[in-house]
């Protein structure tokens, strides 16, 4: 995904510097000649964009800009679903140029107590592989032009333009908090839950400890076809033994092994050709234990033909979702769907109009759907209502139609509507020394491959503007005068060696049931375990 561009703000804060020639080689002092003393730097936010950001300041050897594509244009990294490489937005190679700033110190700030963002609250307990990224935040940490400051929220405990003026650059990297309402009648009802809120409930997320979703219900729907919606389907479907030595939370395990869901249907407004979700994800699905998928062969009627120009992962995607549909299966596969207890299924072509309340009025009893029709070609596809509707009985309803961000200061622009900070490339426009990365930059979408490089870009963008003199002069005394300002409002950070004391703990509660470890859910007991 290209870097978004508001093309309605007039930019003159920021002219364009280019990248040194082909073969040059500037020495480090040459390249920061403008900025002699140690450049203080501050990222608001420590998930994937909040570490990538600072790793790129930081370490020795960066990707620099490359006017042609390469072979490395494609980086294999992968983040809750994607099995293959993805094409990074923007050409880039490695080449051995020094892009780093040798004296930079980056400060990460973040709200909750400890760090890593949607990596430890986001990813599935069923997915340990894509958590391994950890290692690398880490080392990011360790180092000694590092520091994380977590229990500190920005807007709240500290301004942005208190951060402007005590460090000589920001990046806001602190992604998407919210989720997207549906706007719909019955919302409100007991038993609708955004997908955030309970994926945050079954890890950990210190703000959803106490959601306790009823699953004593025999159907769930969940609203929405990407990645987290099959997320949660998997959790809600996958026999309880097969989660026990992940890192869920006991409290959701107990009320997953008390759980009567029996069918989940995950719905979306478009069709087959339009789901969100990955290749990997929807294997998961359809090989998950005690599970059989539902899928209605007419909904794929003509697909065959259609799907030939498609780029190559969506024919793959595409094209097993046909075989599941329509493909009887083998012996073995049709002898495993046959014991299945549970069940889920797909329902194209339907948008939630009305979430139904029980008779008192008490919980949810059903969603009516509008059925809906395709209109347009590629990318400007859409649902219209065809005037039909139709009533889906269930008792739980899951809202995963998307993140989106939120302002965090009244002096940093934002886009409502979008969800994110208008930026050129990541630099906030008209706040000179303010850049952006990740979501928030924009906007909630792409894989980790695509937060990564997101993320270098900004940082890139932030070492040729302190390279050009376009970042403040002169020394700005960073944490120094924060720590001083926090300690005054009764603010006390948590440093990351306090995070590996909670870590540890976390560790050794674990072993006891052989899991990885049992997450503190409370953050006044991470405190007084840190002795505050």
């Amino acid at each position: 995904m290209a870097p978004r561009c508001w093309r309605w703000w007039y930019w003159t804060a920021w002219p364009r510097t280019r990248p040194p020639p082909a073969g040059c080689t500037l020495s480090v002092r040459q390249q920061f000649s403008t900025q002699e003393q140690m450049p203080q730097i501050c990222v608001v936010g420590s998930g994937p964009a909040g570490f990538y950001t600072a790793q790129h300041l930081l370490k020795s050897v960066e990707a620099s800009l490359c006017p042609q594509p390469t072979k490395m244009s494609c980086i294999p990294l992968s983040w809750e679903g994607e099995d293959q490489a993805q094409p990074l937005p923007g050409p880039i190679c490695h080449r051995l140029l020094p892009q780093h700033h040798p004296r930079a110190h980056v400060d990460i700030f973040e709200k909750q107590l400890v760090p890593f963002g949607l990596v430890r609250f986001g990813v599935a307990p069923d997915h340990p592989e894509v958590k391994n990224v950890i290692n690398t935040f880490t080392q990011t940490a360790h180092s000694d032009r590092c520091a994380f400051h977590g229990n500190v929220v920005v807007g709240r405990d500290v301004t942005v333009p208190e951060l402007r003026e005590a460090y000589h650059a920001v990046v806001l990297s602190y992604g998407a908090e919210d989720h997207q309402a549906l706007g719909i009648p019955g919302e409100e009802l007991p038993g609708v839950f955004s997908a955030r809120a309970f994926v945050g409930w079954y890890n950990g997320l210190p703000e959803n400890r106490e959601l306790a979703p009823d699953l004593s219900c025999d159907t769930a729907v969940i609203l929405g076809q990407g990645n987290v919606a099959l997320d949660v389907a998997r959790i809600l479907l996958t026999p309880p033994e097969h989660l026990e030595k992940t890192d869920i939370t006991e409290a959701a395990l107990g009320v997953l092994r008390q759980s009567r869901v029996k069918t989940v249907w995950i719905v979306g407004r478009r069709g087959p050709l339009q789901v969100a979700f990955t290749i990997k994800e929807l294997r998961e699905m359809i090989q998950l234990p005690g599970t059989r998928p539902i899928l209605d062969p007419a909904d794929f009627l003509g697909l065959q033909d259609r799907i030939k120009e498609v780029p190559r992962p969506r024919k793959r995607l595409t094209e097993l979702l046909l075989r599941t549909a329509t493909e009887k299966p083998g012996a073995e596969e049709a002898a495993r769907q046959a014991s299945a207890s549970r069940t889920w299924g797909l329902r194209f072509f339907r948008s939630p109009q009305q979430v139904l309340p029980s008779p008192d009025g008490r919980q949810v009893a059903g969603i009516r759907l509008a059925v809906t029709r395709l209109e347009g070609v590629g990318d400007t596809t859409r649902a219209v209502p065809t005037g039909d509707v139709e009533d889906l009985p269930c008792g739980l309803v899951l809202s995963s139609v998307g993140y989106k961000s939120r302002p965090i200061d009244h002096s940093v622009p934002f886009d409502p509507k979008l969800g994110v900070i208008p930026n050129m490339e990541g630099r906030v426009v008209d706040v000179p020394g303010l850049y952006c990365s990740g979501w928030v930059k924009r906007g909630p979408t792409g894989v980790i491959a695509t937060t990564m490089t997101d993320s270098f870009l900004t940082g890139q963008m932030l070492l040729q503007d302190l390279k050009a003199g376009l970042l403040p002069s002169g020394p700005r005394p960073g944490y120094v005068a924060i720590e001083a300002l926090l300690s005054s409002r009764g603010v006390r950070p948590v440093s990351f060696s306090d995070w590996e004391k909670l870590d540890a703990e976390e560790v050794s509660r674990g072993q006891g049931t052989g899991k990885p470890r049992e997450k503190l859910l409370d953050p006044q007991e991470m405190l007084r375990l840190l002795g505050r």
